[in-house]
């Protein structure tokens, strides 16, 4: 069965917006996380794994707080953790005020792997991203973005780029 455009509460207009952005952030994140694997053997989900832990304080995130940046179910944020564990770039400690909790703390060679791949992540934003648009364009569409993300509060500033000191 298709679903025509007159879907009710959405008009040709939106549901061709809609369609438009995942089917551009689909190409656009497939494309970087093939340059990542080719070049770094890192998927783009370990490689921001990687960023959100160097962006943050002491290079340390509970894992609820780091399964809330990364585009992951909390199950396969474990998963992935676990898998990052093994290669030694990530290591799990306690929470010091949560006997429950626990912290995901990038070691010092997940943060060398992460500068490694830092190029060529930011060389396929610029690549299939920054350099299509004028800086105009790319002020909207940061704009549209930050309108979008308002109900969850906007993410913290490097998002999915480069930390501070990582390259």
């Amino acid at each position: 069965m298709v679903i025509s455009a007159t879907t009710p509460g959405l008009t040709e207009l939106e549901l061709g917006a809609w369609r438009s952005f995942l089917r551009a952030h689909a190409q656009i994140t497939r494309k970087l996380e093939a340059d990542l694997v080719a070049e770094h053997d890192l998927p783009l989900p370990s490689y921001d794994v990687l960023l959100q832990l160097a962006e943050a304080p002491e290079r340390r995130l509970r894992m609820t707080d780091l399964a809330d940046r990364v585009l992951l179910s909390r199950s396969g944020l474990t998963r992935l953790v676990d898998r990052l564990e093994r290669e030694g770039l990530v290591e799990r400690t306690a929470c010091p005020n949560d006997a429950r909790g626990t912290n995901a703390v990038l070691t010092d060679g997940g943060l060398s792997r992460l500068r490694t791949a830092a190029p060529t992540h930011l060389r396929g934003v610029s690549e299939h991203v920054t350099s299509r648009l004028d800086a105009e364009e790319l002020d909207q569409l940061r704009h549209l973005m930050l309108k979008l993300m308002t109900e969850h509060g906007p993410l913290p500033e490097g998002g999915c780029g480069a930390a501070e000191g990582v390259r």
